[in-house]
C-alpha cells in the first residue's frame, strides 16, 4: 500500500491506536477522516488540521450520516479502518455480565459489520479500496476476564477471512489488523508494564501497511505469540496464566 496518497476513513479514531493511526497516515502524506463519539476530542483533531465526523458505531442511522458526509467531502475515499471497540470485563458467575457482553458485540463486532457494508458498494465501485479491520490478539489467544471481548475479536478475524473471499476480483482489500496489549497512555504503560509502546507499535504497523503487497494480516513482533499459539502447542499453557487475572473481578 502507497500511505503516501490515500483518503483514510478512521472510525472510532478520536483516541488510542486509532488517534495514531490517523496521524501517521496523515505524516506520511494522507488525507484522514476521523470518526467517532467524543465530541471534545474531534476538536483536537480538527484543530491539527484531520477532518471529523462525529457518529455512534452501535446506530445504524448514524452510521448512514457519516458515510453520506465522508463521501460527500471526500469522494475518493479508498481506505477505510474499523477501529471502533470497547474493552469490557466480565464475570461471567454474575448474570448482570449480559449488559457488557450485548455492548460488546453491538460495538465491535455488530459495529464492525455495519461500518463495512455501509462503505463497501463505494469501494466496490470504484474498482480499488481497501477495508483494514481490528482484531486482536486476545480473538487468537483469550483473555478470561474478557470473554465476550475475545469473542467479538475472533468474529471479526473471521468475518475479514470470509469478507476477503467475497470481495476477491473487485479490486478492494482486506487488511487485518491484529494488535497485542498497547500502552497508549502513561496510565495504560504502568498497569502493564509488558504492553508495547504506542511508536514502537506504530512503527511497525506503518512498516507493515507499506508493503506491496500488503500482509493480509498486520502482525508486529509482540503479537506473534498469540496469532500462532495454537500451531506453536503453547496455547494450553498461555491460557492457564492468563487466567490469573481472573483475580481481578470483584469477588474473586
Amino acid at each position: 500500500m502507497d500511505i503516501t496518497s490515500r483518503t483514510v476513513f478512521v472510525a472510532g479514531g478520536t483516541s488510542g491506536l486509532g488517534r495514531e493511526l490517523a496521524r501517521r497516515f496523515v505524516a506520511a502524506g494522507s488525507t484522514a477522516i476521523v470518526g467517532g463519539r467524543r465530541s471534545d476530542l474531534l476538536s483536537e483533531l480538527a484543530a491539527e488540521g484531520i477532518d471529523t465526523v462525529e457518529f455512534d458505531v452501535t446506530d445504524p442511522s448514524s452510521i448512514r450520516r457519516a458515510r453520506a458526509a465522508v463521501l460527500e467531502r471526500h469522494p475518493g475515499l479508498d481506505t477505510v479502518v474499523t477501529m471502533a471497540g470497547v474493552m469490557l470485563l466480565e464475570d461471567l458467575r454474575d448474570p448482570a455480565h449480559i449488559a457488557q457482553a450485548g455492548q460488546t458485540i453491538t460495538t465491535n463486532l455488530l459495529g464492525t459489520i455495519r461500518l463495512i457494508d455501509a462503505f463497501t458498494a463505494h469501494l466496490i465501485g470504484r474498482g480499488s479500496g481497501t477495508f483494514v479491520t481490528v482484531s486482536s490478539g486476545i480473538g487468537f489467544l483469550p483473555f478470561p476476564p474478557m470473554p465476550t471481548y475475545a469473542a467479538t475479536k475472533a468474529g471479526v478475524h473471521a468475518y475479514s477471512e470470509a469478507l476477503r473471499a467475497q470481495l476477491a476480483g473487485t479490486g478492494v482489500d482486506v487488511v487485518e489488523l491484529v494488535p497485542p496489549a498497547v500502552a497508549t497512555t502513561p496510565e495504560h504503560e504502568a498497569q502493564n508494564p509488558r504492553a508495547l509502546k504506542l511508536d514502537a507499535f506504530m512503527d511497525e504497523v506503518m512498516s507493515l501497511l507499506s508493503i506491496d503487497p500488503t500482509p493480509r494480516e498486520l502482525l508486529v513482533h509482540g503479537v506473534l505469540m498469540h496469532r500462532w499459539a495454537e500451531r506453536d502447542g503453547t496455547y494450553d499453557e498461555l491460557v492457564a496464566q492468563r487466567s490469573q487475572a481472573l483475580s481481578m473481578l470483584p469477588g474473586r
